[in-house]
């Protein structure tokens, strides 16, 4: 399956759309690191007494698994646009068949066929 350039560059806008999104998520709560595609959730300080820091703790627990299942989904998105890049996009990258076009469209990052993504779940 060879995608059209008009269903290229869509997928393309779609990935860029949902990679500034999920950016903009992780900077209500978190801060970029010197490595790309990685956040650190902050730590808000609401004040100093044992209800507060009970209060603190759990909100930082919370954004920490916010933090990192947005980091993975901004991991694939990335992904899939180096595949976009490098021409390899719309291939399975576990055996290597056309990925369909539905799923591409339904999943943008989508990196492995459906038979493949069966056989692991």
């Amino acid at each position: 399956m060879t995608l059209s350039n008009e269903s290229r560059e869509g997928l393309k806008i779609s990935l860029l759309a949902e990679k500034s999104r999920l950016e903009n998520e992780l900077s209500r709560f978190a801060d970029k690191t010197d490595i790309p595609g990685e956040y650190q959730a902050r730590f808000e300080e609401i004040g100093t007494d044992r209800d507060d820091n009970a209060t603190e703790v759990e909100q930082y627990a919370d954004n920490l698994a916010l933090e990192e299942n947005l980091e993975g989904q901004l991991t694939e998105v990335s992904g899939a646009l180096a595949r976009l890049d490098d021409g390899t996009y719309g291939t399975c990258v576990t055996c290597g068949a056309d990925i369909e076009q539905g799923r591409l469209h339904a999943y943008p990052s989508a990196k492995e066929c459906m038979v493949c993504l069966k056989k692991e779940g």
